[in-house]
């Protein structure tokens, strides 16, 4: 009767559909899904084929902190409504659908995992109510068992829009906004740590995160994320 009365829908477009967190056919059929052949340090898909250890340009030249990206799809105007409905429409439910996705990645982890999602300031906590990452972590650590550690990371200050600074400018930025728990070595010391975003951009937070967690003794970070911008000069 429930099923009657509140039959499943797609997150997209809201049509109706088999279960719970499932896209239509026509959506699906819209999201670009990340695969490999991809940069094995920040998941930037590759138009060919190559070694599992092929890196892009912008890792040569500067290596990132973290080990790798785990994005579901490619950030666009469709895959982006599943972040930010999450983020502000308060579709809470729809951690469960990027948790699920992200359980593909999870058996490239050691046994030794723990999930850590990246922290909000809390003033923005305060306005929102939640926080994202943790949302999208805890259904992730419902569906493998994997336990997640909300504290491992401060997050000491709220940081501005990092659109249009440089890359310079970024680092300085964020690395000042983040700090380790006192207990963060106890915590992730010799583990393979899953870092949970909502969004990949441009890097900086994951690697102020991973710069951290490595300093605490992590023996690998993983970004796992739902989407991951792609931008057209990363694409040349």
């Amino acid at each position: 009767m429930i099923d009657f009365a509140l039959p499943p829908r797609c997150p997209l477009c809201g049509v109706t559909v088999e279960t719970d967190n499932r896209f239509c056919l026509s959506c699906w059929r819209q999201l670009d899904f990340l695969a490999k052949p991809w940069c094995v340090a920040c998941g930037l898909p590759f138009p060919f084929d190559g070694p599992d250890n092929s890196l892009c340009g912008k890792c040569l030249a500067e290596p990132p902190m973290h080990d790798g990206v785990r994005a579901v799809v490619r950030y666009d105007d469709q895959s982006s409504l599943i972040a930010m409905r999450l983020k502000y429409g308060t579709r809470l439910g729809l951690a469960r659908l990027i948790a699920e996705h992200l359980q593909k990645f999870v058996g490239e982890c050691s046994d030794k995992a723990i999930i850590v999602p990246v922290p909000l300031h809390r003033s923005r906590l305060w306005r929102r109510g939640f926080n994202q990452s943790v949302l999208i972590g805890r259904e992730l650590a419902r569906c493998t068992g994997i336990r997640m550690d909300c504290n491992a990371i401060i997050r000491l200050k709220a940081t501005p829009p990092l659109r249009g600074m440089s890359g310079k400018e970024r680092r300085r930025t964020v690395d000042a906004a983040f700090a380790l728990h006192s207990d963060a070595r106890m915590t992730v010391a010799g583990k393979s740590v899953l870092l949970v975003d909502d969004v990949y951009t441009s890097g900086s937070t994951s690697n102020a995160c991973a710069r951290l967690l490595k300093r605490a003794g992590a023996e690998q970070v993983l970004v796992f994320c739902w989407a991951r911008v792609i931008s057209n000069f990363e694409n040349d």
